[in-house]
């Protein structure tokens, strides 16, 4: 048989099974990135290999995973078997930078990602800068996704440099974020202690047209000690003096979009991922905040490809106590416990760090590392892609009929 993309079409080699007997063994691999190693698409090129290295006839879907955060935007558009498309937009202090973004091949939704134009890796140049960092250059991006017809747009979220509460998203959108006095504020959380009010009168013709989606893997809410500023701020730049600013510039936002939207947003689950972003764009655009392991496994068509699977490969670099709080391995086992076929899930990762109990209570048959001894990081990586295809091989042999 042969192994295939979330497209449909053949990706690798196989041999045919026998003329006139039973098709081979149908094999999904949803693999998560191996990040400072392999993007989510090699990973899941070298379990496929790894499969028909020991099972020939086996039927190899790929559908490369992400969990809503950074990578999430390439996962995608390798399962569509898209090319990312570029915007001339702004970094989150404001300079010249190119963003990605993709477009399913229907032409119906396009897929923003937040840490494209908006992250923090992309401004780590330059001492941070936590009060003045802002998300507009992404409201550019999905101006641009509106611009080419889409209707519904996925907001990956995660890697973001600012804690603006999604207000540069609006701006890029058209919408100006005003003061007291009617001025337009400055970008960044800084300008959220002074905001007043909305101007939607310059928001794209489009942005409440079409269905907004929020690809999360956090529950924080917006203000609080739990909030965006408390618990996220930190890592943006944020001292103590800033985290009670920006938390009380949080709180003074939620009250201006709760009453032009009528939406409680201060305490709605995941309205803290990302600096905030979900406040401003569930309040003004009506999005909705979905788990984003879920939402992504949605996009690649998983639940149809696990209809008639035998064997479920996933993995990422750690297999750890996080792996199973909304992460690849916990979305893709739920996923596949809700399937009629019930494949068998293996996780293969670079480091398995639970205990065999508990991976079975996930849902897990079983996790493997593909560290083959004592070794080091970088052995580890660099025969990163030869060892998941050898452990992946070695799972067929045992699990599936060879024949």
């Amino acid at each position: 048989m042969t192994s295939t993309d979330a497209t449909g079409q053949p990706s690798a080699a196989g041999r045919p099974s026998a003329a006139g007997g039973p098709p081979g063994p149908h094999v999904v691999v949803a693999p998560d990135s191996f990040k400072g190693s392999l993007a989510a698409v090699d990973v899941a090129a070298a379990l496929a290999a790894g499969v028909l290295a020991a099972v020939p006839t086996a039927r190899v879907t790929r559908l490369p995973m992400a969990d809503g955060g950074e990578g999430t935007l390439a996962a995608l558009a390798a399962a569509w078997g898209v090319a990312q498309r570029p915007v001339e937009t702004v970094d989150a202090i404001g300079r010249p930078t190119t963003a990605w973004w993709a477009v399913s091949p229907d032409g119906r939704t396009g897929v923003v990602e937040l840490a494209s134009a908006s992250g923090l890796p992309a401004v780590s140049d330059v001492q941070r800068q936590p009060l003045h960092a802002h998300t507009r250059g992404t409201g550019v991006v999905a101006a641009a996704a509106l611009d080419a017809g889409v209707e519904e747009i996925l907001v990956c979220l995660g890697g973001s440099a600012s804690t603006d509460g999604g207000a540069g998203i609006l701006t890029g959108l058209g919408v100006r974020v005003l003061d007291g006095h009617g001025e337009e504020v400055p970008d960044g959380g800084e300008g959220l202690a002074r905001a007043a009010s909305l101007d939607l009168t310059g928001l794209h013709p489009r942005a409440k047209a079409v269905r907004w989606r929020l690809a999360v893997d956090v529950t924080n809410p917006l203000t609080g000690e739990h909030g965006a500023a408390a618990v996220f701020g930190p890592q943006k730049g944020a001292r103590a003096g800033d985290v009670a600013f920006l938390d009380e510039a949080l709180a003074r936002w939620a009250g201006v979009l709760e009453r032009q939207s009528g939406v409680a947003v201060r305490e709605l689950p995941g309205a803290g991922a990302a600096g905030g972003v979900p406040a401003a764009l569930v309040g003004v655009l009506s999005a909705t905040v979905e788990h984003g392991v879920d939402l992504v496994a949605e996009a690649v068509g998983l639940p149809a490809a696990l209809a008639d699977a035998d064997l479920v490969l996933t993995g990422e670099g750690s297999f750890d106590s996080q792996s199973l709080r909304g992460k690849v391995p916990d979305g893709v086992a739920r996923t596949a416990a809700a399937s009629p076929s019930r494949p068998p899930v293996v996780v293969v990762a670079g480091q398995v760090l639970l205990p065999a109990a508990q991976t079975r209570s996930a849902g897990i048959r079983a996790a493997f590392s593909i560290a083959p001894g004592p070794t080091t990081l970088d052995d580890l990586l660099s025969h990163t892609t030869q060892r998941l295809a050898d452990v992946a091989s070695s799972v067929a042999a045992l699990v599936l009929p060879s024949g």
